[in-house]
């Protein structure tokens, strides 16, 4: 589908004048910066749907050759609308803007599937590729990783230093990259294998450098020519690997190799070796960056929080007797789930949800022309004393017998869209927070502001999460006090 630039639509929803010459390149610096805090500053001027700019003219997540403009929208009617009516509101490709360049030379043919998976498809074509992935996340599947979660938490625990001060959020990436290059290619990256979740990782980090964006330009020293460089070797190495996969034959326990095997019962329908990139690399990508967030503001929350972190451990050790988890004793963990429920909720890992209009359409009263980009906010849903009382109170009590609608919380997004691994993602997180809780005591250092990163994809700590290791010796009270930063918008905590 394209959008012309004949007779362009022009977006009616309210926002910010912009100022001469450079306000709107200066509305959207600081959007970037800070959306959160930029789009709570909209939303309580003009309501529960805004616009970046009066009159839009731009947008940042579209490929198409023409978008309207750039429109945020936050509550649980407007959530429904987005994540119901998944043929009026499109997604696209992780990269974004840099897809419409997938055909400009050999160099830039892996833009063509890298990042596309579920997110590039609409429609019937979704559908299709969606109802092929769903047996590589069906519950008995998901299950099947236990032992690898487990050996892989272990192992980045027995080398943690104890009394050293530590980026809490690096330990968390390393042990869920490590979790999803086992579970997707079955070679674990902290034994020498998995090349490709190192490539993955690596062109991730360039894709989100706005630097890559801003000069997409492919010439030697530029982050763009780099982020190339790398889609070409990970290109040949993971057509390498598919192509073996296929020779071996056979379910070798991994996502790729279920993947390589996926048949659809009716028309014969196989995934092709573009189609196989575009869901790993999606996979990937969305799957262990999330998790690892989610961990690292849940240790930070619990660090702030004595008497939930002294409850959770009580809990733990009564069901679990300090040893990892089992399938069975992790449906006995009712306080571990609460937790993490909760932390999700104040601080959402993803906070957007972005969808582009492939039709000319409605939302909260406004027309939305066709290519309008909509971000749903996740966090400001997840805030509305509406639907929790004191929302920036961590309190994972509240779920108690309180079960709100798909649309008033989603982390996991909602609809036929909904993450096709939110299953793995609460499994892992659970066996990583159980092991690391019961053997260690994390104690937060207020050396650094806690500030949110500008979150246009995942809402990650900006400066990391420097705590000491301790031996779990129920001190929880000590580094309890002394966070400063724009986390204190968020949240509540201790002076």
């Amino acid at each position: 589908m394209t959008v012309t630039t004949l007779n362009k639509a022009k977006l009616t929803v309210p926002g910010p004048r912009p100022l001469p010459i450079f306000g709107r390149t200066l509305l959207l610096t600081n959007y970037i910066k800070d959306t959160i805090g930029f789009s709570k500053k909209l939303f309580k001027t003009y309501g529960s749907v805004a616009s970046l700019v009066q009159g839009g003219g731009f947008g940042i997540y579209s490929p198409l050759d023409y978008c309207p403009g750039m429109v945020f929208a936050y509550g649980p009617e407007n959530v429904r609308q987005v994540t119901s009516q998944h043929d009026v509101y499109y997604k696209y490709p992780l990269t974004g803007g840099l897809y419409r360049r997938r055909d400009e030379s050999k160099r830039t043919e892996p833009l063509k599937h890298f990042g596309v998976g579920l997110f590039g498809v609409n429609g019937n074509n979704h559908r299709q590729q969606r109802q092929l992935l769903m047996p590589a996340f069906h519950k008995a599947r998901i299950e099947s990783y236990r032992d690898d979660m487990v050996s892989i938490a272990q192992s980045v625990l027995d080398g943690l230093d104890i009394g050293q001060p530590l980026n809490i959020c690096q330990i968390m990436r390393e042990v869920t990259m490590r979790i999803a290059t086992k579970t997707l290619f079955g070679a674990d990256i902290g034994e020498g294998a998995g090349n490709c979740g190192t490539l993955l990782q690596r062109v991730g980090y360039l894709l989100g450098n706005t630097k890559t964006s801003i000069f997409p330009y492919d010439i030697p020293g530029l982050t763009y020519h780099q982020m190339l460089n790398y889609m070409a070797q990970l290109d040949d190495e993971m057509r390498a690997l598919i192509r073996q996969k296929r020779v071996t034959g056979g379910d070798t326990g991994d996502v790729l190799a279920m993947l390589i095997q996926a048949r659809d019962a009716e028309t014969g329908l196989t995934l092709t070796e573009d189609e196989l990139l575009g869901h790993v690399s999606v996979i990937f990508s969305a799957g262990h960056e999330t998790s690892a967030t989610a961990l690292s503001w849940t240790l930070f929350l619990l660090s702030q929080h004595p008497d939930v972190a002294a409850d959770l451990l009580d809990e733990l050790e009564g069901v679990l007797q300090g040893e990892p988890p089992t399938i069975e004793k992790l449906q006995q963990l009712p306080l571990l789930e609460r937790v993490i429920k909760e932390s999700m909720r104040v601080l959402s890992p993803v906070p957007w949800n972005g969808r582009v209009t492939s039709q000319p359409t409605e939302l909260g009263g406004y027309e939305l022309p066709e290519g309008t980009e909509v971000y749903i906010s996740i966090y400001h849903t997840h805030h509305m004393a509406e639907i929790y009382s004191d929302p920036e109170k961590f309190n994972p009590q509240r779920w108690e017998g309180f079960e709100p609608t798909m649309h008033e919380y989603n982390p996991f997004s909602a609809g036929s869209r909904i993450c096709i691994g939110a299953g793995f993602a609460m499994m892992e997180i659970k066996m990583i927070l159980a092991m690391l809780l019961m053997r260690y005591r994390l104690q937060f250092l207020p050396q650094e502001p806690v500030n949110r990163s500008g979150a246009l994809i995942v809402m990650v700590p900006k400066n990391g999460m420097k705590m000491i290791i301790r031996k779990q010796d129920r001190e929880f009270n000590q580094g309890a006090s002394g966070v400063w930063g724009n986390v204190r918008e968020m949240v509540q905590l201790p002076q």
